[in-house]
């Protein structure tokens, strides 16, 4: 892999005043209710960026992606972004609080040359169509990557996290805290340095070099910046004097800043990584199939019903260790219902063939194939089903009558996660969730400028 570092865009702090106010969650993790927040939060909020709103009487050239290229361009003319003057990677500290716990996730900030997948990059996951056909039309427009995607490495020798290390004792060029919610213990810390010393920079490129790397988060913008990049490429290609009279003829070098994207590299062994699961939500499922479900289930699994009390989503973990494969809210009222693989029952017959044997024996997998599929005959990208990581949200959620069944899932592993991508394989779609998400804003990488 080439990984190189560039000339970063940030927010002028002397302009825009405290930093926390500007930045805004990743695209794919914004309700509407929270887009609304971020707006008022500051005129200068990256939401209008990243995830801009839709308007009455939006048309093909005036909607939520001009007015995103809108507001870069000036912001840049106006000097509230401004490009920093020596390419640099950054070192990204994350401080966040998991279970009571204080946490530190230490991330490299760097341009990844784009690479098909398997040559050096690998997914963990399936995607869906339509975030990649937005997140193109916003590249189209702005030519930038507002957040960055999210990749794990092997730092075995701890070359890198040596550098790191040394950059750190370095003074900030930013420092802010993040309060996510009124609850205690909700406040994130991001710490920022800048390693402009090109004999460290050559060390981490070399380092690198030879590492794969596995994509942890935002398979849908690195699919979509290999697209963005094809479609650059073409149009840099068709120009010549004969097609585009008075236009230069351009040669492409590979070197154009389309040909990267921005990733933050973080180690396998970093004590920060969480990895939460994706539990799902469904409805529409007819009544006589939802009162034959729990027969259907014992077909495969052993069932037990686990009563719904107060402190049971706090013990979830426990309750959810060892065999247990799901756990199913709104089956029987006022129980959480437990399965377990029944040993001696084979599932070669409902599980897909092509896939690899790691990949058949995922609690995600289990669900999707035996579950939703056959049994329940959902469609998974219908609007009859939702995913969210907190399950005392889904447990709302059923209550509340909006969803019939809650879904919960099994904590995947790295381990798992790496022995998937190794096996030429993926995860199905939504089976990780790495906690807490990059903000979008920290660092603006510009892809029509190195």
């Amino acid at each position: 892999m080439e990984v190189c570092p560039f000339r970063g865009i940030r927010y002028n702090a002397g302009i825009v005043g405290d930093l926390a106010r500007v930045i805004c969650p990743p695209y794919d993790v914004i309700t509407s209710e929270q887009q609304k927040f971020y707006y008022e939060r500051s005129d200068y909020n990256a939401i209008r960026l990243e995830c801009a709103s839709e308007q009455a009487g939006d048309t093909t050239t005036d909607d939520r992606y001009s007015r995103a290229a809108i507001a870069f361009q000036q912001w840049l003319k106006e000097g509230i972004l401004r490009i920093d003057d020596s390419p640099a990677f950054y070192v990204h500290d994350h401080y966040f609080t998991y279970l009571g716990e204080r946490r530190r996730r230490r991330g490299l900030i760097a341009r990844v040359k784009l690479e098909p997948w398997g040559d050096g990059i690998y997914p963990h996951e399936e995607t869906f169509s339509k975030a990649k056909r937005d997140r193109l039309q916003l590249m189209r427009s702005c030519q930038a990557n507002f957040s960055p995607l999210f990749a794990l490495y092997q730092d075995s020798e701890q070359k890198i996290a040596l550098i790191l290390h040394e950059a750190s004792q370095d003074k900030p060029i930013m420092s802010l805290r993040v309060k996510r919610s009124n609850l205690p213990d909700s406040d994130d810390k991001h710490i920022i340095w800048a390693i402009t010393d090109s004999r460290f920079q050559q060390q981490i490129k070399r380092s690198l070099s030879g590492q794969p790397l596995y994509i942890a988060d935002g398979h849908h913008r690195y699919e979509t910046a290999l697209a963005y990049q094809q479609e650059r490429a073409q149009v840099i290609a068709s120009r010549s004097p004969e097609r585009s009279e008075g236009t230069a003829k351009q040669s492409l070098t590979g070197k154009e800043a389309f040909n990267y994207v921005m990733m933050t590299l973080v180690d396998f062994s970093d004590p920060g990584l969480v990895i939460l699961p994706v539990h799902r939500l469904v409805r529409g499922i007819a009544y006589s199939t939802l009162a034959g479900l729990e027969n259907h289930l014992e077909d495969f699994f052993i069932l037990e019903s686990v009563p719904l009390t107060e402190g049971l989503f706090s013990s979830l973990e426990l309750e959810m260790a060892g065999e247990v494969v799901l756990g199913i809210l709104g089956l029987k009222p006022g129980f959480l219902v437990v399965l377990r693989q029944r040993q001696g029952i084979s599932l070669e017959g409902v599980m897909p063939e092509k896939r690899s044997g790691v990949h058949r024996r995922l609690a995600v997998s289990l669900l999707n194939y035996i579950i939703l599929d056959k049994m329940l005959e959902l469609v998974q990208d219908s609007e009859d089903m939702a995913y969210t990581v907190d399950t005392t949200d889904a447990y709302q959620q059923i209550r509340e009558g909006k969803y019939q069944l809650a879904f919960l899932v099994t904590s995947p592993s790295l381990t798992v996660l790496k022995t998937v991508v190794d096996a030429k394989d993926r995860m199905p779609r939504k089976s990780t969730y790495f906690y807490p998400k990059l903000p979008a804003g920290l660092i603006i990488n510009s892809l029509s400028q190195l």
